[in-house]
């Protein structure tokens, strides 16, 4: 079963932190594919932050994290290990990873919604799943990921060279 998720940083060499977070990341993975890195204006939180570097992996888990929450609790912990600290919502942040969808899983409980509630309203999530996923839709309403980026356009989502995928 295919997993998505999003990757973002904008404090402490943000482009080092994703190589280290997706090093990490790979190991909890039988497969991996990866989206370049998107410089992305922040969305949200508080005026003057730095611009995020954002990205997505896809993977197919490994068994010890196949469940949705077992994954997530698995990316949590990397975050925390990576010096995240949840103190102002949508605030800057040494790590992000975002659960974004497990297959077409519907997940609602404390702590875990799938896919993601706003996943499909953000181009810094849209635009590098629709490299990695293009033809991933949102299993409740249908929408292709690559058409929702189309409808929010992808002003202050910048493709990058930097490199950061785990060898």
């Amino acid at each position: 079963m295919l997993a998505l998720v999003a990757f973002g940083s904008n404090l402490d060499d943000p482009a080092a932190q994703l190589r280290r977070a997706a090093a990490v990341v790979a190991a909890l993975a039988a497969r991996s594919s990866w989206s370049s890195i998107y410089r992305t204006v922040p969305v949200g939180g508080p005026a003057g932050q730095p611009d995020y570097l954002n990205a997505v992996a896809a993977l197919q888990p490994v068994a010890a994290v196949a469940e949705p929450g077992a994954l997530l609790e698995a990316l949590l912990e990397i975050e925390r290990r990576h010096g995240r600290r949840r103190s102002e919502r949508w605030g800057p942040r040494t790590l992000d990873l975002d659960l974004l969808a497990v297959g077409d899983q519907v997940v609602e409980e404390p702590g875990l919604s799938l896919p993601h509630p706003r996943m499909m309203t953000r181009a810094f999530v849209l635009a590098p799943l629709c490299e990695v996923a293009p033809s991933w839709r949102h299993p409740v309403t249908g929408e292709a990921a690559c058409a929702a980026l189309a409808r929010v356009g992808e002003a202050g989502v910048h493709r990058t060279g930097l490199r950061w995928r785990p060898r």
